[in-house]
């Protein structure tokens, strides 16, 4: 059996929800002396595991459901499971035709690369950021304001689902560049997106 170990922050956080449900995350904050902002990235972690259940205006719930979902995927589903194709464009490509792009797609995120070497990641805010900023869309290239590495937080095929999660909700972004190594770089084979995850885990849940 593959077991999680929760830090003990989320810990003492699950134990709190068993003994005082239902209960707000302002109250769990206020228990161990903390910010709510600063509980955040462990509630997000508990609710996506399915540890911890959320109601609006009402508060959280322990998940007293008899599902092993960390027996059953969080160990063992990897990147490769879950990938979807990438969606791509060259550090030339203008802001305009990028924010297209994403909508065309219907995703938040494109990757940046040269000769399918990851060079730099574009969102939603990235380019509205750079749209307002002054300027014409259609004029600037995203290589002038994609992050770049080695900003840039990526998985590779071998990783579990549980590694994921901890990359997105640690660093507050919505998908990842699934990469592998060559000799020119990182060469981008997928993405794993909270779309992905989502499905996957109610998948599994149903």
């Amino acid at each position: 059996m593959i077991k999680i170990k929760f830090s003990k922050r989320q810990t003492k956080i699950i134990e709190i929800v068993k003994k005082h449900e239902p209960i707000t995350g302002e109250n769990i904050a206020r228990m161990l002396d903390l910010t709510r902002g600063a509980l955040r990235p462990d509630l997000a972690i508990l609710t996506m595991l399915h540890i911890l259940e959320a109601k609006p205006k009402i508060g959280y719930f322990y998940n007293k459901k008899d599902i092993d979902l960390n027996n059953k995927f969080l160990g063992r589903v990897k990147v490769n499971d879950l990938k979807s194709l990438p969606i791509v464009v060259t550090k030339n490509t203008k802001i305009y035709d990028a924010a297209v792009t994403m909508f065309v797609e219907n995703v938040g995120t494109i990757f940046v690369v040269e000769d399918g070497i990851l060079l730099g990641v574009i969102s939603r805010k990235d380019l509205l950021k750079a749209s307002i900023g002054g300027g014409k869309p259609a004029d600037i290239p995203v290589g002038v304001v994609m992050t770049r590495m080695p900003k840039i937080i990526y998985c590779k095929d071998d990783e579990s689902l549980i590694i994921i999660l901890r990359k997105i909700v640690n660093n507050e972004i919505d998908c990842l560049p699934v990469v592998e190594d060559t000799k020119k770089g990182l060469k981008v084979v997928g993405r794993i997106s909270k779309t992905n995850i989502i499905s996957c885990l109610y998948d599994t849940l149903k």
